[in-house]
């Protein structure tokens, strides 16, 4: 009998009706779950690990109720860490994981989405990365959403910085420089409203820096807000609670073209994509950081 992939990674976290469906148009089951992150997560761990996490849990499924937790619940895994904000010593805890088991104690909670602080509890006041998330309205154009994407990477080149794109498993991309954690998160916050300003004033017939509906259609929203303190984005290769079971699936960047949409990787065909001997377009993420100089 072949293995499988989680079976290559140990766990001491036991599923609990591991056939549970979690996206139930699509057949995918809790165990399912794991063995997609099974493949992904020696490329998915430093975007998770030691980070804040907010999660979307769905007990029932996609099509059950569905809440945003950043804080412990009654019964939570051991394996998923409860930790203070140094901002709010006295407030409730967050939550983090140190490894493999801990995200399966998220699968095992229903977790569908994992959406990370922007920075590491090694250095909880300096963000290690700038998340520029392009939200485009319901007619705009796949191409136009690339376009963005290049622009703002034509931008951070300007700043010295590298960058980095994934699709958000949604509608868009996001956009990603990585940071030596030496500014704050104002002046990090800063710098992308700058960046998703200037857009939006260079050409204000295809990009709003303002999340006014109003407004929305035809144009691109340029969110910088994701670079706030306590503010977060799903993670690479995070699953979205969608149907479909799409995944935020890091690319490299001559991979951007119209083949490849923004919902195109899912748990289901993700798989050859992450074996070992494929290439890992975010392999020198953290390598390539610079600092964010004004």
């Amino acid at each position: 009998m072949a293995k499988t992939p989680t079976q290559d990674l140990k766990t001491s976290v036991q599923l609990t009706h591991p056939e549970r469906i979690y996206w139930p148009d699509d057949g995918i089951s809790k165990q399912d779950l794991v063995d997609y992150y099974a493949l992904a997560w020696p490329r998915m761990a430093p975007f998770v690990v030691d980070r804040p996490l907010a999660l979307l849990r769905c007990p029932d499924g996609i099509k059950g109720p569905r809440f945003f937790q950043k804080h412990a619940w009654k019964g939570i895994n051991l394996h998923i860490e409860e930790i203070a904000d140094p901002e709010d010593s006295d407030g409730e805890k967050l939550l983090r994981i140190k490894d493999f088991d801990g995200l399966v104690a998220l699968v095992q909670s229903a977790a569908l989405e994992i959406h990370p602080w922007g920075t590491t509890t090694a250095h909880w006041e300096k963000p290690d990365m700038i998340i520029m998330d392009l939200d485009p309205g319901d007619d705009v154009l796949w191409s136009a959403v690339i376009a963005a994407a290049k622009e703002i990477k034509a931008r951070f080149a300007s700043m010295g910085l590298a960058s980095f794109v994934k699709t958000s498993g949604g509608k868009g991309l996001h956009v990603v420089a990585p940071l030596k954690p030496k500014a704050t998160w104002p002046d990090v916050k800063a710098a992308a409203e700058a960046i998703a300003d200037g857009m939006s004033a260079d050409n204000p017939e295809k990009y709003l820096s303002v999340a006014a509906k109003a407004k929305r259609a035809g144009h691109i929203f340029i969110d910088y807000l994701r670079n706030g303190r306590g503010n977060t984005a799903v993670a690479p290769y995070s699953t979205r609670a969608r149907q479909g079971a799409a995944i935020s699936m890091p690319l490299a960047w001559d991979e951007l073209t119209d083949r490849i949409g923004p919902s195109s990787f899912t748990v289901k065909n993700a798989a050859s994509r992450l074996k070992e001997r494929s290439a890992d377009p975010w392999a020198n993420f953290f390598e390539a950081a610079e600092p964010l100089t004004s």
